[in-house]
């Protein structure tokens, strides 16, 4: 059974800093690229970060130099780090892998950026 599990989210004041975790199971996860999406009540879903297999990565170009994916594949985990965090990222941030054709999706995680 596959399962990914958001952690990390929070409150945190604009110009600050949080991690975001997602721990994947049931998958052989080195091998599957990996997707940190967003949404608000406001807008559509968006992609904010994906990481490839090999380890290449691409961002949105509104986090590109602040957002950071990466991935421990020992831990079967993927990372987002966000630095300079500002209201406009406050959203509940979701962790996405299409699996063999089928899309799975963590619970997520919420992220509210205020002061």
């Amino acid at each position: 059974q596959v399962q990914l599990v958001e952690s990390g989210g929070g409150l945190v004041q604009p110009g600050g800093s949080l991690r975001l975790s997602c721990a994947a199971s049931g998958i052989s996860f080195s091998i599957y690229h990996m997707v940190w999406y967003r949404q608000t009540p406001e807008k559509q879903r968006e992609l904010v970060a994906r990481i490839t297999s090999g380890g290449s990565t691409n961002y949105a170009d509104s986090v590109k130099g602040r957002f950071t994916i990466s991935r421990e594949n020992a831990k079967n985990t993927v990372y987002l780090q966000m630095n300079s965090l500002k209201p406009e990222d406050t959203a509940v941030y979701y962790c996405y892998a299409d699996i063999g054709g089928t899309n799975y999706w963590g619970q997520g995680t919420q992220v509210t950026v205020s002061s």
